[in-house]
């Protein structure tokens, strides 16, 4: 590999040092002209460029990206077109490419070099490749979402979107009767190299073990309860290569679940924290350790950690893109990324083991090209602010062990972390649940066919409440789709008077409106609409009362009664909201306008003939008046008029009533004092 000078950009994490030795230019042809090769000399990006391998990209994206047993040839698969390129690693160049119909999900290495491939592909198919080209293609009954083989029987496995495992025979060249597990669906299938054992990982989380001699379930544990997640699928198994007791399971909730395959109880869990499915899982030796590592893999990030104490290593996040697939070569600590983006990047990290022999040269070149070593911690640990430590009552740790101070923040456990989150926020998981469902609906919502209606000239009103009824009766039915469909008597005027030919005069035919101020639709419809109580919140204020104030320590339940029991008052805001819930309008519209929209519309109104004449009527019920001021005699004379009126009180004698005798009266009928029939008192 030759370079042009640069440096190599190095960071440390936990004390553990990792190169980046990745290009991201395209390689340059080497009969280019010389004039062209020195004006290159200027171009700081190229000068700095390291490029382990020649032209190791794709033009869109990499899926998949593998070694060969023999660790002579890389072979990698991406997009767009959907291509698989094979790459000679003693001359560290592209050795050929091959296109292929449809896009690669996952493909295996038949032989311990790229003489026998079997591609697993979209469109439901199983392409099988020699050295020389596309050899043969079969098609499997469900769509394949993994595929595995199986060297002692010459099986080739393929996990699918059923609950059977496809069996395809290379040697007899026909389908075998398939492995029937208990899962809806299957995502992964992984099988052991030291016993032979086949384990299967299916959408209700569950992994089911076979004997491929007896061709039978063995064994079948809910992989991922344990962590807590009851509704996550199981997206990745791998079995350790020591003593193949060991099963390492991924899940979509981002865990990774270590198992003894004697004990259906998970050993450790390892969580990334980022919520995204397992991809890949690689149990890794080193030279400096004795027990192997383990590398887990999801979207964001790449973990390498023990299996014994469950502590990180190191980790992996790439900026360029999203991850698809990892190769880690065998005894080496060299790794390169499947990504999302065009190149694919290669790490070298010294403590996972020495350079491959393919370019042993590395470990000298990391040494001259390093660059200052950038420091980035905290594996475990979460970062928060100030302010959210205030919110977490947790700012009497600031200056403890327990708070590491970092730039505008500080670093805590992420364990002690989780643990004083569930005390500060117990319903935190509850509002979540909810969430999802709300976020579940509105995407079922987004996902129908709006049919828009043209409502009709006469009865728009009774037109648009079926078709709002309507809507409303199919929503809840989508919601609750468990009910049973309830009867056409049940259900009322539809929608379907609309296209009755009998009843189509009546949406015609002016004759047939429907008065809704009318003395027998009021009898008909006692109730307010909806229009009239959205303005009553508009345009009044609700009033609350001394009883209802100094009730408020008061039991729930009492609050509840008496609510039910005593009738809501309301008081009216302003003149301005009275005149308009007077005439049923909205002033929504009009407070939105800007100020010099009102006073235009203030001039251009006409006035209103219940107000006098030099009363002028503006938009939003606002009056323009005009006087003409007064002297202050005129003044003078009004106030003499009404102390004049002050001293005349007006009293009994107004009324006109004739005197009578003093004297009690009974309550008798006569006339005259103990005459008649009366039985008064004398």
């Amino acid at each position: 590999m030759a370079y042009h000078g640069g440096t190599l950009k190095s960071t440390s994490i936990n004390g553990v040092k990792m190169y980046s030795v990745t290009g991201h230019h395209r390689s340059l042809a080497t009969w280019l002209n010389p004039k062209k090769l020195r004006a290159l000399r200027k171009d700081k990006d190229y000068m700095q460029r390291v490029e382990l391998i020649q032209d190791l990209r794709f033009e869109t994206a990499t899926t998949r990206i593998k070694a060969t047993p023999d660790g002579e040839y890389l072979i990698a698969s991406g997009i767009y077109p959907p291509q698989v390129k094979v790459y000679e690693l003693r001359e560290m160049a592209l050795k050929f490419e091959r296109h292929l119909d449809s896009e690669i999900i996952n493909f295996q290495i038949l032989t311990d070099d790229y003489s026998k491939l079997a591609f697993l592909c979209a469109d439901r198919s199983v392409c099988l490749h020699a050295k020389y080209g596309s050899h043969y293609s079969l098609r499997i009954p469900r769509m394949g979402r993994d595929i595995a083989y199986d060297c002692w029987s010459c099986d080739l496995l393929c996990a699918a979107s059923s609950p059977d495992l496809y069996r395809i025979n290379l040697a007899q060249g026909r389908f075998l009767s398939p492995l029937s597990t208990r899962s809806p669906a299957l995502n992964v299938v992984s099988r052991s190299k030291l016993h032979g054992l086949v384990a299967c990982g299916g959408e209700d989380g569950a992994v089911e073990c076979f004997d491929m001699r007896e061709r039978s379930a063995v064994g079948r544990i809910n992989a991922v309860s344990p962590a807590g997640e009851d509704d996550e699928e199981v997206t990745a198994i791998e079995f350790d290569e020591d003593g193949g007791f060991l099963m390492a399971v991924g899940s979509s909730a981002g865990k990774v679940l270590l198992y003894d395959l004697r004990s259906s109880c998970p050993i450790r869990v390892k969580d990334h924290m980022y919520g995204s499915p397992i991809l890949n899982i690689k149990w890794h030796h080193t030279l400096n350790t004795e027990h192997p590592k383990l590398i887990t893999t999801d979207n964001h990030i790449v973990r390498v950690w023990d299996p014994e104490t469950g502590e990180g290593l190191t980790s992996i996040e790439p900026t360029a893109g999203t991850i698809n697939d990892i190769c880690v070569f065998r005894d080496s600590g060299l790794m390169l990324l499947a990504l999302d983006c065009s190149p694919i990047p290669s790490y070298f990290i010294p403590a996972l083991g020495p350079a491959p022999k393919w370019c042993s040269y590395l470990e000298n070149l990391t040494e001259e090209m390093e660059e200052t070593a950038q420091t980035t911690i905290y594996d475990d640990y979460k970062f928060l602010t100030k302010e959210e430590l205030e919110r977490l009552n947790l700012t009497n740790l600031i200056g403890t062990k327990l708070l590491r101070a970092y730039m505008h923040g500080f670093f805590i456990d992420y364990r002690l972390y989780k643990k004083v989150k569930a005390i500060a926020d117990p319903f935190a998981y509850d509002a979540y649940i909810e969430q999802r469902k709300k976020d579940k609906l509105e995407e079922m919502a987004k996902t129908r066919i709006t049919v828009r209606r043209k409502l009709p000239k006469v009865n728009r009103s009774l037109a648009s409440r079926l078709l709002e009824n309507e809507e409303a009766e199919n929503e809840r039915k989508d919601a609750d789709a468990a009910d049973k469909k309830e009867s056409k008597k049940k259900r009322g005027i539809t929608t379907d008077i609309l296209k009755d030919p009998r009843f189509a005069a009546m949406f015609e035919n002016e004759a047939f409106e429907i008065d809704e101020h009318s003395a027998e639709y009021l009898a008909l419809h006692p109730v307010a609409s909806n229009k009239r109580s959205s303005l009553v919140e508009e345009h009044f204020d609700p009033v609350m009362e001394a009883g209802a104030q100094s009730s408020s320590d008061s039991d729930e339940s009492t609050r509840v009664e008496k609510r039910s029991r005593a009738p809501r008052l309301y008081e009216v805001k302003d003149e301005r909201h009275a005149e308009a819930f007077w005439n049923s309008t909205s002033l929504a519209k009009e407070e939105n306008l800007p100020l010099g929209e009102r006073v235009a519309a203030l001039h251009s109104d006409q006035r209103s003939s219940r107000f006098p004449s030099n009363v002028k009527v503006g938009l939003g019920g606002s009056r323009e008046i005009s006087f003409i001021s007064r002297s202050s005699a005129k003044y003078k004379e009004d106030d003499e008029d009404k102390e004049t009126r002050r001293e005349k009180r007006r009293g009994v004698q107004s009324l006109g009533l004739k005197p009578v005798g003093s004297g009690f009266r009974g309550r008798g009928r006569g006339w005259s004092r103990g005459k008649g029939r009366g039985r008064g008192r004398r």
